[in-house]
């Protein structure tokens, strides 16, 4: 695609619609609803390998494993697509895949947990699958002084999107009785089964109706990412295809490729070894921080659930403000100042207590997240060689380090809990959460060695 088809206001605002369709996954599935109904229904434990895994570290285990299959399987895939000029194919079949998954967390319950467990990382897989090609679009859709703004403009999207679906399904498993017969159900239960008293029946009901409520949510999550994704599938631009024979080598072989191209673009691979790191601690954050609210400081899902829509809701504004403060000082600089506030983030949380500051550092978590996603994507853009005509390539690299990173991320995290648990019998995610640091610290220090005027210098 030439310079003079890029820009097209209609192929950028499509291509944006896709974070608002596929955004209500991370934040519905991994980071709010389900992981609070995961550990009700999982609260027993499970044995695999001759090893019981407690809730958290099963649902850490469980995203590891489902990033360590998309990272092995991308390469394979983005060369398939790349071949036969089917990206945007690919990204079809990883959303149904996704979508369809979401559907069967529906049978989700304490007596089927492997179906649970099965579907969640199903669904990890196709959300993860469909972002290597959406990302990829981006140096071909748009001029590379449009790459920030763009890139901040989609992140945003997907922030109001994820709220919107979230907020919906907030309101039904608060107030259930907009879908249900909460009293008629309430009486069936007291006359039917042996009750201390009526507030027990109603405890009873209240909890059958919550957890009805989040296995309806799920359903949501899939018809929603369905429905918007149509939208950019009908307006991105179809790929050429090359005519060559189709090969399951030829992305590995791409990898190889630009892993030697990269060895030749210092600056580039300097930022992808930063990235990997901050990646690592950024990731598993934001797929742990429902989790260590329920389980260490007991708060209540609706409180959780407010919490995580306040963190999407200032990270709405966090991506626009750091887009505007890269164009002051420069993307590695913004990204600096970004990973050094995640380091006092996680410091911070080990003495994290009392609700109320969970709150304010929820807020805080939140002015960064948009930012540091928003800005590592478009900066890894502008350092793609602009005679490129092959950006999967480079994106695909792109996402299989950000993949390993955050299996590596959430394993390390669980496993630290799997290792306190036994060595003194209690279960704490603090030290879990307190090891993230060094994640960001060794990506703080690989982008101190990358000048600001270098970020072109490719």
């Amino acid at each position: 695609m030439s310079d003079t088809s890029k820009n097209n206001p209609r192929v950028l605002s499509a291509w944006c619609m896709y974070d608002w369709a596929n955004s209500v996954f991370p934040l519905t599935i991994t980071s709010a609803i389900f992981p609070v109904y995961w550990n009700k229904q999982t609260k027993a434990g499970i044995e695999v390998l001759g090893m019981h895994l407690t809730d958290s570290i099963l649902f850490a285990y469980c995203l590891s494993f489902a990033y360590i299959i998309i990272a092995l399987i991308n390469p394979i895939l983005s060369g398939v697509a790349d071949n036969s000029g089917n990206k945007k194919q690919f990204m079809k079949a990883f959303v149904y895949l996704g979508a369809l998954s979401c559907f069967g967390m529906y049978f989700f319950d304490q007596n089927h947990i492997y179906i649970g467990v099965l579907t969640f990382i199903l669904g990890s897989v196709g959300y993860a699958g469909s972002i290597v090609f959406y990302n990829a679009y981006l140096p071909e859709i748009a001029t590379e002084d449009r790459f920030d703004r763009l890139s901040a403009r989609g992140f945003a999207m997907g922030y109001i999107g994820g709220v919107l679906l979230l907020v919906l399904n907030l309101l039904i498993i608060l107030m259930p009785q907009l879908l249900f017969d909460v009293e008629a159900y309430t009486q069936t239960l007291w006359q039917t089964h042996e009750f201390a008293s009526m507030a027990d029946a109603q405890a009873k009901a209240k909890s059958y109706f919550a957890g009805m409520s989040s296995r309806i949510a799920f359903v949501t999550v899939g018809v929603w990412w369905l429905l918007f994704s149509l939208i950019p599938f009908y307006y991105l631009p179809k790929s050429n295809s090359t005519g060559a024979k189709i090969s399951f080598k030829k992305g590995y072989q791409e990898m190889r490729k630009v892993w030697h191209q990269l060895k030749q673009m210092p600056v580039a691979k300097r930022f992808l070894g930063a990235f990997f790191f901050y990646s690592m601690g950024v990731q598993t954050v934001m797929y742990v921080a429902a989790t260590f609210a329920d389980k260490e400081l007991k708060m209540p899902s609706d409180k959780l659930i407010m919490t995580i829509l306040l963190i999407q809701l200032i990270a709405i504004v966090g991506a626009y403000a750091f887009s505007k403060l890269s164009q002051r000082i420069g993307n590695i600089h913004a990204l600096l100042l970004l990973n050094l506030i995640w380091i006092g983030v996680c410091f911070a949380a080990y003495f994290v207590y009392s609700v109320s500051a969970f709150y304010i550092l929820a807020a805080v978590v939140g002015s960064i997240m948009g930012g540091i996603q928003s800005l590592s994507r478009s900066s890894f853009a502008k350092m793609i060689p602009a005679n490129s005509s092959d950006t999967t390539s480079f994106f695909s690299f792109y996402e299989f380090s950000e993949k390993v990173a955050i299996a590596i991320g959430v394993f390390v995290f669980g496993a630290i809990e799997h290792i306190m648990r036994h060595l003194n019998g209690s279960i704490s995610m603090r030290y879990s959460v307190l090891s993230l640091m060094l994640f960001f610290m060794v990506g703080t220090l690989l982008l101190f060695g990358i000048r600001k005027k270098s970020l072109h210098a490719n």
